[in-house]
């Protein structure tokens, strides 16, 4: 979880922008708020710097009803920041800070293994295996997940300022690939991990592997794509006035996960699935109309009021 500095005026250069607006940040971090607003239960497990910002965002944790034993305060590093550009389109840039950040110091000893053994479902992202000693914390957080019969979900949420070189996060990224239940990744996710065209179905089915359950990906305002064992299929996503980008995919993934973790059978049974997908769809759409990732994050109301509209 970090900072992220908005500019206050869209499709500006961060050299441009002539202020910035704080907001919270950090995909997990905005997966366990979208769990919460939706009615469900989550923790979050990280660490912060022990200073304004971390102990900020360890409150807006708190505020938005995740449970936060797993929170931990760096005395020697800083909560790191981000400086995000917002395009006029909503899409965004990104530049880090983060030399080191204390989110990067998190170490397997530190880890509240009993909370994470407590879990339906742990999930995950992929900015946690660039550096040790973080890698190895996740990993064995992760370990921890599956020998106590946890399904683990994998968003690799690709950041590539924060990886040495492309090769570099395509390894660490598919480093962890086959430890996952259900993976969920964008469609330019998946032109980048195969270096081809994303709406190519051999290019989606070269990242499927035994074992998987569910493997979906987002094609930002078209929708999504879903493919299982059994079945494979798509839903078209929904027409809205879209302002920035940002949190779309947490508020799907985080809607998709409090399904999962109500019922696990829709990995085997399409109509559920298709309508927990559809609910997902709705929800990432509606987190594009306002500014930010958790305030914008939708309710299970304006979700279904957007579906009842029909406007996809």
């Amino acid at each position: 979880m970090l900072i992220d500095f908005v500019p206050n005026v869209a499709g500006v250069s961060l050299a441009e922008s002539g202020g910035f607006v704080k907001a919270p940040g950090g995909v997990p971090a905005n997966v366990a708020c979208a769990i919460s607003k939706l009615g469900g239960f989550s923790a979050f497990v990280g660490k912060f710097g022990d200073d304004e910002f971390g102990h900020m965002l360890v409150d807006i944790l708190k505020q938005n009803g995740v449970n936060a034993e797993g929170c931990l305060f760096d005395q020697h590093a800083r909560t790191a920041l981000a400086f995000v550009t917002l395009k006029s389109n909503g899409e965004r840039e990104f530049m880090f800070y983060r030399n080191p950040s204390a989110d990067m110091l998190l170490t397997e000893a530190e880890l509240n293994l009993d909370l994470i053994r407590r879990a339906r479902i742990f999930h995950y992202g992929s900015i946690s295996l660039i550096t040790e000693p973080c890698r190895s914390a996740h990993v064995a957080a992760m370990r921890a997940a599956k020998s106590a019969g946890i399904l683990c979900s994998y968003d690799p949420n690709v950041r590539l300022p924060l990886w040495p070189s492309d090769q570099a996060a395509r390894d660490g990224i598919m480093s962890i690939w086959k430890e996952a239940d259900f993976i969920k990744v964008s469609d330019e996710e998946v032109a980048f991990l195969t270096q081809g065209d994303a709406h190519d179905e051999k290019n989606v089915l070269s990242l499927w592997f035994e074992g998987l359950k569910l493997l979906v990906v987002t094609d930002g305002e078209k929708g999504c794509r879903y493919f299982t064992k059994d079945f494979k299929g798509s839903l078209p996503g929904y027409s809205v006035d879209t302002v920035d980008t940002t949190g779309a995919g947490d508020a799907f993934v985080g809607s998709l996960l409090i399904n999962v973790a109500k019922d696990d059978s829709i990995f085997y049974n399409e109509a559920k699935l298709r309508e927990v997908l559809q609910f997902s769809n709705a929800c990432g759409a509606i987190c594009t109309t306002k500014k930010g990732a958790i305030p914008a994050l939708p309710t299970t109301a304006t979700a279904l009021e957007l579906i009842s509209k029909g406007t996809n």
